[in-house]
C-alpha cells in the first residue's frame, strides 16, 4: 500500500483554532521521508547497544527469581523468538504511519476520537518521561565516573541534593541538556546521530567484548551458567519463555509508537529491512555479547556484574575505560531518544498542539524528568511496580485495540482530513470526540492487565512475564465483541484500498 500525501495548509485551515494540528502533527511530506533501512536499522542498533538492555542480558545470565541463572544459548535463542515477534508488531505499528505519515498520538484517533486519543497518548507520555529520566540517570553515572577518572577532584562533590550527589547532578544535567539540544534541532537531526553513533557503539562493543575474553583467557561455554552449571532442559524451556515475555514487554512502549519514526520511511519494503537486520540480528548479537562480557568478568574479577558501571570501575586500563564509558554514554543517549524522547514531544504535543510544538514538548519531558528524581525513582522497586508497573501494563491493550480497529474495521483506509478536524460531523468525532466502544472494550482489558501486573498473589507472579501476549489480544477481543454487540461491521473490503486523504 502507498503512502497519501496531503496538502497541509488545507488540513490547518479545517482546524482554525489549532486544537488538532500543527506542522510537527502534521502527515510527513515527501521530503521529510529520508528514513531509510540503514536510518531504521541505526536506530535498533541505539536502542539495543544500552546499559539498562546489558543489564538485562547481564541478569538472565547471573540469574535472580524464577531466572536463576540462565546459560548463554539458552538467553540468545530466548532474545531471537523475542525480537522476531517485535519485528512483526513493529511492521504493523510502522505501517499505519507509513500509510498516514502521522505519528502515533494522531493516528490513536482513528480508534479513540480526536479528543479520546489523548488518553492512550498521556499514558504513553508519561511512561516515556519516567523512563527517559531513569535512562539519563542510568547514562549519568558512565559520566560520573568518567568525570572523576579525568578530574580527581570531582570524587569531593558528595554533597547529596534530593538523594543525588553534586557530581551526579552536573552529569545527570550535562546528559539532559545534550539530549534536548539534539532534539531541538529536528527528526533530520535524530536520524543523523542515529546513524553516526549506532555503529560506533558496535565496534566498542564488540572491542569489549574481544578485550573481556583475552582477559579471560579465552575461557567460555555457551551451556553453562554463572554458577557453572547446566539447568535440566525443561527449566531451560520455561527461561526462555519467560525471557521472551520480558523481552517483549520491554519494547512495549516502542512497539506502539513505532509509526512515530515509521511514517518518515520513504517505502514500506524500507521499513521492513531497516526493522529485520535491527530487531533479530542485531538485538541478539547484543545480547550475546553482553553474556560473553559477564561471563569473561567471572574469570578475570571472580564474579559477574549486573550493572556495567560496576564493570567499568574495575577495569584499570585507561584506554579501555574510557572508550568504553563514552560507547555507554553515547549508547544510552540513543536509546533515549529513540523509545522515550520523541514520543514525550509528540504525546505532549497532541494534548495542545496550538501552544505545544514537538520542541516545546521536548521542554517539558526534561523539566518532569527532573521533577520526579529519576534516581530516586530507580532505586524503590515499589515504584517500578506500582507506577510504572501498571501504566505499562495498559500498552498492551491499546495496541491490540488500535491494530484491530485500524485493520479489520477501518481496512487501512483513514481520512487524513477529518483526522485533524474538530467538526462534529467528522468522522472520528464519535460521540463528543471519543469513541465510546473503544473506551468500554478497554476497560475489562485494563483491569485484567492491572491484576496481573499490581496484585501480590503467586498466579499473578507467573503470569507477568507474559502480560503483553495476555493484555494485547484481550482489548482486541474485548474491542470486537462490543463492535459485535452494538452491530457495527468492518468496513465492505470490495472498496477499492488506500488512505484517503
Amino acid at each position: 500500500m502507498k503512502a497519501v500525501e496531503v496538502d497541509r495548509e488545507e488540513l490547518s485551515r479545517g482546524d482554525a483554532d489549532g486544537r488538532l494540528f500543527n506542522d510537527d502533527l502534521a502527515p510527513a511530506r515527501p521530503g521529510d521521508r529520508t528514513w531509510n533501512s540503514y536510518s531504521l536499522f541505526s536506530l535498533w542498533m541505539n536502542d539495543a547497544h544500552n546499559a539498562s538492555n546489558y543489564t538485562f542480558a547481564a541478569a538472565l545470565f547471573i540469574g535472580t527469581g524464577a531466572l536463576m541463572g540462565m546459560t548463554p544459548l539458552a538467553i540468545v535463542i530466548g532474545v531471537l523468538v523475542a525480537t522476531l515477534i517485535i519485528f512483526g508488531a513493529c511492521c504493523i505499528s510502522g505501517l499505519m504511519g507509513y500509510e498516514t505519515g502521522a505519528p502515533y498520538p494522531v493516528i490513536s484517533r482513528v480508534t479513540w476520537g480526536v479528543w479520546g486519543a489523548n488518553f492512550p497518548a498521556v499514558v504513553r507520555g508519561i511512561v516515556a518521561i519516567a523512563w527517559y529520566g531513569i535512562q539519563t540517570y542510568l547514562a549519568s553515572i558512565s559520566l560520573e565516573l568518567l568525570l572523576m577518572r579525568i578530574i580527581p577532584a570531582v570524587q569531593d562533590w558528595d554533597a547529596s541534593i534530593l538523594g543525588l550527589r553534586a557530581s551526579g547532578w552536573l552529569a545527570f544535567l550535562a546528559l539532559s541538556a545534550i539530549q534536548l539540544f539534539i532534539v531541538w534541532r529536528g527528526m533530520d537531526a535524530v536520524r543523523h546521530f542515529q546513524g553516526l553513533a549506532g555503529p560506533i557503539i558496535w565496534v566498542i562493543m564488540i572491542g569489549l567484548g574481544v578485550w573481556m575474553l583475552w582477559q579471560a583467557d579465552w575461557r567460555f561455554d555457551w551451556m553453562v551458567n554463572a554458577d557453572g552449571a547446566t539447568p535440566p532442559l525443561g527449566y531451560q524451556v520455561y527461561q526462555i519463555l519467560v525471557t521472551v515475555g520480558l523481552t517483549v514487554g520491554t519494547l512495549a512502549t516502542l512497539m506502539l509508537n513505532f509509526s512515530d519514526f515509521a511514517r518518515y520511511a520513504p517505502s514500506a519494503r524500507s521499513m521492513v529491512l531497516g526493522n529485520a537486520l535491527g530487531l533479530p540480528l542485531n538485538w541478539t548479537a547484543f545480547a550475546m555479547t553482553s553474556v560473553l562480557c559477564s561471563a569473561a568478568a567471572i574469570e578475570v574479577y571472580g564474579e559477574a556484574f549486573h550493572d556495567p558501571g560496576d564493570l567499568l570501575a574495575r577495569i584499570d586500563n585507561d584506554l579501555v575505560f574510557y572508550v568504553v564509558s563514552i560507547g555507554f554514554i553515547v549508547a544510552t543517549i540513543g536509546v533515549n531518544i529513540v523509545a522515550n524522547f520523541v514520543s514525550a514531544a509528540f504525546d505532549l504535543s497532541n494534548v495542545h498542539p496550538k501552544h505545544i510544538s514537538f520542541r516545546v514538548g521536548g521542554i517539558i519531558a526534561v523539566i518532569a524528568s527532573i521533577v520526579v528524581t529519576p534516581w530516586n525513582l530507580y532505586g524503590s522497586p515499589t515504584a517500578i511496580t506500582y507506577f510504572l508497573g501498571s501504566l505499562g501494563a495498559l500498552l498492551g491493550p491499546f495496541f491490540g485495540i488500535l491494530v484491530l480497529d485500524y485493520f479489520y474495521y477501518k481496512r487501512s483506509r483513514v481520512d487524513l482530513r477529518d483526522l485533524y478536524s474538530p467538526r462534529e460531523d467528522g468522522r472520528y468525532y464519535y460521540q463528543r470526540g471519543f469513541n465510546m466502544n473503544a473506551v468500554v472494550a478497554f476497560i475489562p482489558a485494563a483491569i485484567v492487565a492491572l491484576c496481573i501486573a499490581l496484585l501480590p498473589f503467586e498466579l499473578c507472579r507467573e503470569l507477568a512475564p507474559f502480560s503483553w501476549f495476555i493484555a494485547a489480544p484481550l482489548g482486541a477481543l474485548c474491542y470486537w465483541a462490543v463492535m459485535s454487540a452494538r452491530g457495527e461491521r468492518a468496513e465492505p473490503a470490495a472498496v477499492e484500498a488506500g488512505t484517503r486523504g
